[in-house]
């Protein structure tokens, strides 16, 4: 385990950082793919098994969307035309599948937060805020802050700064339809659907590298402790014949199973049941996926957590690696899928894995991710295909 000063380490001068300088034939291949993977009709992260049904049912969540969607018009109507253009899409647009956790800008969309002067971009921050509970809405503001960080540390705040980050709305928040928006930027993707009173917050990943700003202008932001020393207790915690079957490889994987561009992904279940758990370690468990559902408003919260306890004895933990190092975990239901990462050096030049830099990703299953299931049951109550480009 390590905490070191980021001014003793050695940065990568070959990092990808905001906009290529020129457009490879290799870089081009890789805008393609992308392209073709979100191109892919929706389907969802599944098992071997298949998709499994029925699983979001369309009914009453009872939590109040009237300030998300006051907080979304408000921010829309501050723009100008061309802004408005550029900033709002249908809510069944590609562009929901386009984000990526990397510095380059493929296929970003929307008004990036950079361009805006102070006023608007207030009032995108407070449709964050609105949507978020405090701790969710301040660790994204912490991730973008460590953004700046990692920008001072390579002399390239101009590349990398705590407004390098796309926002896009979708939908009808200006009438009383299903609305959303995302959040878009290196180690920030943000993706908020709306519909009736449910709010789905996935798929969101979050990162950082560094983890902690030792320096700068926000230094002591710190970032996922809370979600890195939950997951190593709750591993310590195990008895020696339950960590051996929460135990799932040898390695760390490369990266997330199911990160950016891997919407219709396919993996099973592997791990210790939590159903197998004692009373101590199952409240361990459940405080780790908290840490996680509790991102959302407490009201939209408290709807996910009841959603992810009537599948708790679907539910399994893996693991990978040194809990007193670096570790992989994930926590996977037939509606929530987790995983944490400690990972190589991608701004730092260090080749394996560190406390450094961290990888998270939360997913709901099934169709669930973009609230597409349940806008599919929306559309099938009522039909119309909310605003289209002109």
């Amino acid at each position: 385990m390590e905490d070191t000063d980021d001014a003793e380490l050695r940065v990568r001068p070959s990092a990808p950082t905001r906009e290529p300088d020129l457009w490879t034939p290799e870089l081009l291949a890789k805008v393609d793919w992308r392209r073709e993977a979100a191109d892919e009709p929706l389907r969802g992260v599944v098992t071997s098994d298949g998709l499994v049904p029925n699983l979001y049912p369309l009914a009453g969540a009872g939590a109040d969307t009237t300030r998300i969607r006051e907080a979304t018009a408000a921010y829309l109507r501050a723009l100008t035309p061309n802004e408005l253009y550029k900033a709002r899409f249908p809510m069944r647009d590609v562009t929901w599948r386009h984000w990526n956790n990397g510095a380059r800008y493929f296929l970003r969309h929307g008004l990036l937060l950079e361009d805006l002067d102070d006023v608007k971009r207030q009032l995108a921050l407070d449709v964050i805020r609105a949507s978020l509970s405090e701790a969710g809405h301040q660790q994204v503001i912490d991730l973008m802050r460590l953004n700046l960080t990692i920008g001072e540390i390579r002399g390239e705040t101009d590349k990398l700064n705590e407004w390098l980050y796309w926002f896009s709305v979708y939908g009808d928040p200006l009438g009383d339809g299903p609305f959303g928006w995302q959040l878009d930027g290196h180690h920030v993707n943000v993706n908020c659907a709306l519909v009736g009173d449910h709010m789905v917050l996935t798929p969101t990943f979050l990162g950082a590298e560094p983890v902690v700003a030792h320096g700068g202008k926000f230094a002591g932001t710190t970032a996922f402790r809370a979600e890195e020393a939950a997951g190593q207790e709750l591993f310590a915690g195990l008895s020696a014949a339950q960590r051996t079957r929460a135990t799932i490889a040898d390695e760390l994987p490369n990266e997330l199973h199911v990160g950016a561009f891997r919407d219709n992904w396919e993996l099973d279940f592997a791990g210790l049941p939590l159903s197998e758990l004692t009373g101590d370690q199952r409240r361990a468990a459940l405080e780790l996926i908290a840490l996680y559902t509790d991102r959302a408003n407490p009201k939209h919260a408290k709807v996910r957590m009841d959603e992810v306890l009537a599948h708790e004895g679907d539910t399994c933990f893996g693991w990978v690696g040194d809990p007193d190092g670096v570790f992989y975990y994930r926590l996977h239901s037939p509606v929530i899928l987790v995983e944490f990462e400690h990972m190589a050096g991608v701004m730092y030049a260090n080749d394996h894995p560190t406390r450094r830099h961290i990888h998270t990703i939360v997913r709901t299953p099934n169709g669930g991710d973009y609230g597409a299931d349940l806008l599919r049951q929306h559309h099938a109550r009522h039909p119309h295909n909310g605003p289209r480009r002109k």
